[in-house]
């Protein structure tokens, strides 16, 4: 018996032992479901991430300060992005991932932000230019001045001549969308067409034309033929003008030319010398011919009427002179002595009934006479 349970005892003991050798093992055996080697790495991993954010490694503050300015800066950039303001001589085409959204008008607008809007302000109100042949200073448009202005200034006419040609053309942008989408480089395409429109249009006159007297023309011409090519291509432009500035002959026969002009422009100015007088004299003279037909016309009714006086008043007296011819005869021999007597300087009445006659002769009125000859014909 004692045997028996001392067996019992340490077959308990060792049920014991196997008892609590089997609750370590169960213990243990959730634990050492992963293998050793991913365990160890996820708990480094674990340990790492907990020194960073606990600032247990010298530099988790420093990339915790990066972290959070990151964010300010992007939400600036955000926020930024988010409104854009249209000046007053412009409007602005939005585009929503890059499809033509609308058009706006000038103020203050919001869009949205990181590139899903993109508005795009295109000057319609103000006037644009392109210059030919010449640069002007502090120019910003890349297509407003000439890349090789020589080159577009050479030209020949219709005459087989060479021209060097300058000129400016002015335009708005009348339709913005057309202007941004229609054509894929609008500035640099009206380039284009000015030139072959100017080249068109200086071909078809003299040298003579294109440098002295066709300016007017070349402007008014060129004008309407872009004008018409850029309706044509739906550019969205709108020509306002087209001025040309130097016009020269090239430099070996310039000299030529300028004789030429000079003798043009003597020409012009006798001409207009010569209209000058005209309109002078010739309204002086219609003003001269006018009053003499006048006066013409007042003698020839003064004439008429005097002669249809004289008649009415002869026919009266040969109405009275039927009635009593000795009375009457009397009456018109006196009143001619009336009108012709005063005229009379001196008077000498002699009888009839006189036989002899001693011949006065007046001493004092022929010496007179004599005095005044000879002052009057003093100089």
């Amino acid at each position: 018996m004692p045997a028996y349970k001392g067996n019992n005892r340490s077959s308990g003991g060792l049920s014991g032992g196997n008892s609590s050798d089997g609750n370590a093992s169960d213990g243990s055996g959730g634990s050492s479901s992963l293998p050793p080697d991913l365990e160890s790495l996820i708990q480094q991993g674990q340990n790492r991430l907990n020194r960073v954010f606990s600032g247990g490694s010298p530099h988790g503050g420093v990339v915790i300060l990066v972290a959070i300015l990151a964010l300010v800066i992007l939400g600036i950039w955000t926020a930024w992005t988010t409104y854009y303001t249209v000046p007053s001589d412009s409007v602005a085409v939005v585009q929503r991932f890059g499809k033509y959204l609308k058009e706006v008008q000038p103020g203050l607008h919001f869009k949205l932000p990181l590139g899903v809007d993109k508005a795009t302000i295109v000057p319609v109100k103000r006037q644009l230019k392109q210059e030919f042949g010449f640069t002007t200073p502090g120019a910003t448009d890349p297509y407003q001045s000439p890349q090789d202005g020589k080159r577009e200034t050479e030209m020949v006419t219709g005459d087989l001549n060479a021209a060097l040609v300058e000129w400016v053309v002015q335009y708005r942008i009348s339709d913005p969308v057309k202007f941004l989408f229609e054509v894929r480089e609008p500035s640099e395409t009206l380039r284009y067409v000015s030139e072959s429109v100017m080249r068109e249009v200086v071909g078809d006159r003299t040298v003579d034309e294109v440098i002295t007297i066709g300016r007017q023309e070349i402007e008014t011409e060129a004008l309407a033929k872009m004008q018409a090519l850029s309706t044509k291509y739906a550019m969205g432009i709108s020509i306002d003008q087209v001025q040309l500035k130097n016009i020269n002959p090239p430099q070996p026969v310039q000299e030529s030319f300028n004789e030429v002009n000079q003798a043009q422009q003597e020409k012009e100015k006798l001409i207009n010398e010569a209209r000058r007088d005209y309109n002078k004299v010739i309204p002086l003279a219609e003003g001269e011919k006018d009053q003499r037909i006048r006066e013409a016309d007042g003698y020839r009714l003064k004439r008429i009427n005097e002669a249809e006086g004289d008649a009415a008043r002869f026919n009266a007296l040969l109405a009275e002179y039927s009635k009593a011819p000795e009375v009457t005869r009397r009456r018109i021999y006196i009143e001619t002595l009336q009108e012709v007597m005063p005229s009379i300087g001196s008077k000498i009445i002699i009888d009839e009934r006189t036989r002899s006659i001693l011949p006065f002769l007046n001493l004092d009125a022929q010496s007179g006479n004599r005095s005044a000859d000879q002052t009057g014909g003093r100089p």
